[in-house]
């Protein structure tokens, strides 16, 4: 029943533009063609949450909304491109150029950390340059 509610956390936050159908896969077994259709999405998603869930234990919640977002965006960047998997080849599954110097996992860190600052550094500039073309036209 969580994703429904997701789903409407989505559309309520970013607008009706950002909707999406969900498909529900019941039991262990491709009883139906919809089952049959959708089940290695499901595996995907639930193998996911497992995966997030085992990390998130030893934390043993989070004192605030900020301190559970800092986590999830944290798991997220070594997930995507820190972690390896297995059904990549024991790669990554974003390779980024820069980390490939790095010699190990804290190096690796300090290098994406650093690529995320200089991101945000950008993004800070275009939209003061955003808003003083627009006071000033």
């Amino acid at each position: 029943m969580r994703y429904p509610l997701a789903a409407m956390e989505f559309v309520k936050k970013l607008g009706r533009d950002f909707t999406f159908k969900i498909t529900q896969v019941i039991g262990l077994t491709n009883d139906d063609a919809v089952s049959t259709e959708h089940r290695p999405f499901k595996q995907m998603t639930e193998r996911l949450n497992r995966t997030y869930k085992a990390s998130h234990r030893h934390t043993n919640g989070f004192d605030n909304i900020d301190g559970a977002n800092y986590h999830l965006a944290l798991w997220v960047a070594y997930y995507n491109f820190l972690r390896p998997h297995k059904h990549n080849k024991c790669k990554v599954l974003n390779e980024v150029e820069m980390l490939q110097g790095a010699d190990n996992m804290p190096g690796k860190w300090q290098l994406l950390i650093f690529l995320g600052q200089q991101t945000i550094l950008n993004m800070q500039k275009n939209d003061t340059a955003q808003t003083e073309r627009s006071c000033c036209q």
